[in-house]
């Protein structure tokens, strides 16, 4: 038992010391996530984008999503004009502000709202590091456009971007892929880090540029696309094993009977169509393929044995 004496100290509890605390103060613009604002900011990046595009003189320039302009003014030094398609009016402003009373503002346009719902101006050339949320139907946008344009530099996430690139029996090889490949030459240029970012994205980017075939293959693109939309829900599954389906039975069937009322065709009283479409796919050797080793001219061969007997997928 241990005594302790009155007079006795106790040892001293030495206080914890108060740090200071820095808050971090946000200066300038703050980067909303909601429209995927990532500014890129290293100015070698900028240049090395900018040499890819091969602006001309004579050149109208798409920019979508220019942010605070850090590529655009660049741009505006090399081409006759500029439209610039910004949904943050705040980005609009510190945009015009930049270029004010500059020699090159007369040839900056810029167009307030979402670039998905407006109708896209005249342009030769499109460059943007384009906002992850919109990358998809922003390339379709854009390759449906006409006038056709000479091409598009465009910064995408990395995976987006080797899913365009990507070739049958690639493990990210999609829909995606083969619509992209089917109305256009897709070439990457370069890898951008993260760091090149402002605030940094969670992962890495790639420059790609995407030329428009011209002309372009003479197929519908609604039936081509409901053709691979079926084929690649499952893209390891068989052809076959897709379109036993009911809903996409019930869709074909649908379809076809609609050309037969618009043809005057009368469909047979033993009109099966399960039996029907099976026969095609067998007829055509692709019953047994799958969407993930399929290429263009597969798909092709198929959407013609389809449209020849009647079917159709849009």
């Amino acid at each position: 038992c241990r005594i302790v004496h009155k007079n006795a100290k106790m040892p001293k509890v030495r206080a914890e010391k108060k740090s200071r605390v820095h808050r971090e103060v946000q200066q300038g613009i703050h980067f909303k996530k909601d429209f995927g604002q990532h500014i890129l900011k290293n100015p070698l990046v900028i240049q090395g984008i900018i040499d890819k595009a091969a602006i001309r003189a004579t050149d109208t320039v798409l920019e979508i999503g220019p942010g605070t302009g850090n590529m655009t003014v660049r741009m505006l030094e090399a081409c006759k004009k500029l439209v610039a398609c910004e949904v943050d009016p705040r980005m609009v402003a510190e945009l015009q502000k930049r270029v004010q009373g500059t020699s090159v503002a007369p040839r900056l346009k810029v167009v307030l709202g979402d670039v998905l719902k407006a109708d896209l101006p005249y342009f030769d050339l499109c460059v943007a590091n384009v906002p992850y949320q919109i990358s998809s139907p922003l390339v379709f946008k854009l390759l449906l456009h006409r006038p056709f344009f000479r091409c598009a530099v465009l910064m995408f996430q990395r995976e987006f971007a080797q899913r365009l690139l990507a070739k049958p029996g690639d493990k990210l090889y999609c829909r995606l892929s083969i619509n992209t490949q089917l109305l256009a030459r897709v070439d990457h240029l370069m890898k951008v880090g993260k760091n090149n970012f402002k605030p940094p994205p969670k992962v890495e980017s790639s420059v790609v540029r995407i030329e428009p075939l011209v002309p372009p293959p003479p197929v519908n693109f609604q039936e081509w696309d409901g053709l691979v939309r079926i084929a690649f829900v499952r893209k390891n599954k068989t052809l076959g094993a897709c379109f036993r389906s009911q809903t996409v039975m019930d869709m074909l069937e649908k379809n076809y009977r609609i050309h037969c009322s618009c043809n005057n065709i009368v469909p047979p009283d033993d009109f099966d169509v399960k039996v029907k479409v099976l026969g095609i796919l067998e007829s055509c050797e692709a019953a047994e393929k799958r969407a993930r080793t399929m290429d263009i001219d597969d798909f092709l061969r198929v959407l013609n044995a389809f449209n020849t007997e009647g079917f159709h997928f849009s």
